[in-house]
């Protein structure tokens, strides 16, 4: 597939921007043909200027969806995100605003609802992290941040957009590999990840009477701005893999297409394990 097994030394500062990484993630694959699975669909991604954020965004829109992005500050990677997804056909609004506040979150579905004219698809993705080596270092502002991030801003979007989701609609959260084998470098992070496993399991058997579906990605090592700017050694990232090299974005994005669409339909409470061939729990 030419995946890049091995990464150049690299580093960059926190929330970490797209444009600046050595190479470049893979936002979509060459020769991935949309199938109108998504038309007339509106998406809120958070996250979305970026990573797997940014991949969803534009496979989203190749199948039809118009979309909504939040993002935290990196506006250089929003725009780009905006560019890509408009070149699909579909229309894309930016939100800028630091969804750990309910009432940011607020601001970002009234906005969708207003500029897009509804809401269908939320895909609950946006998240920190931050590499530590003793429980110790974890301070108390760290582990706040991490927790109101990870999975406060969870609740409030599902919270804000269930009023406006109808039978046939879907939630989609990102959790992550280091919640079901354990990180002894990402305590906290992990642990907001095993939340995002529990809420969205409970959350699919309280809106299964309303015909929402609520479902979830479990990555592996992807290549992410995320990676450069939260570690110090990318040159292996991901190389401890049974496949042997971390994955791609455009590799993780066609899960999320698939529990967005009717391909789903008697799936909920259940996550997707796109991880290079870790064997994990359900």
């Amino acid at each position: 597939m030419g995946k890049p097994k091995k990464f150049k030394a690299q580093s960059q500062e926190l929330p970490g921007q797209q444009h600046k990484m050595v190479p470049e993630p893979e936002v979509i694959r060459k020769g991935y043909e949309g199938a109108d699975k998504l038309r007339g669909k509106v998406a809120l991604i958070t996250g979305g200027d970026s990573g797997i954020g940014r991949s969803v965004a534009v496979h989203f829109a190749r199948e039809g969806a118009d979309v909504a992005i939040s993002y935290l500050s990196e506006v250089q990677d929003a725009k780009q995100t905006k560019k890509l997804v408009e070149a699909e056909g579909g229309k894309c609004i930016l939100i800028k605003g630091d969804i750990r506040s309910e009432r940011v979150c607020k601001k970002v579905v009234d906005t969708t609802l207003k500029k897009l004219g509804g809401l269908n698809i939320l895909v609950n993705n946006a998240a920190v992290q931050f590499p530590k080596d003793s429980l110790q270092e974890i301070s108390s502002k760290q582990l706040l941040e991490t927790f109101e991030t990870n999975i406060f801003s969870f609740f409030y979007l599902a919270k804000l957009a269930l009023s406006h989701l109808k039978t046939g609609d879907s939630i989609i959260n990102t959790s992550s590999v280091t919640t079901y084998r354990g990180s002894e470098h990402l305590v906290d992070y992990a642990s907001t990840k095993g939340a995002i496993v529990g809420f969205t399991r409970s959350l699919a058997k309280m809106l299964a009477p309303d015909g929402i579906r609520v479902n979830g990605v479990a990555p592996g090592p992807i290549w992410t701005p995320l990676i450069p700017a939260t570690f110090d050694d990318v040159e292996k990232f991901g190389t401890d893999t049974p496949m042997g090299r971390a994955g791609q974005p455009s590799e993780v994005a066609p899960a999320y297409v698939f529990l967005a669409s009717a391909d789903s339909s008697y799936m909920t409470g259940q996550f997707i394990h796109v991880n290079g061939g870790e064997i994990v729990g359900g």
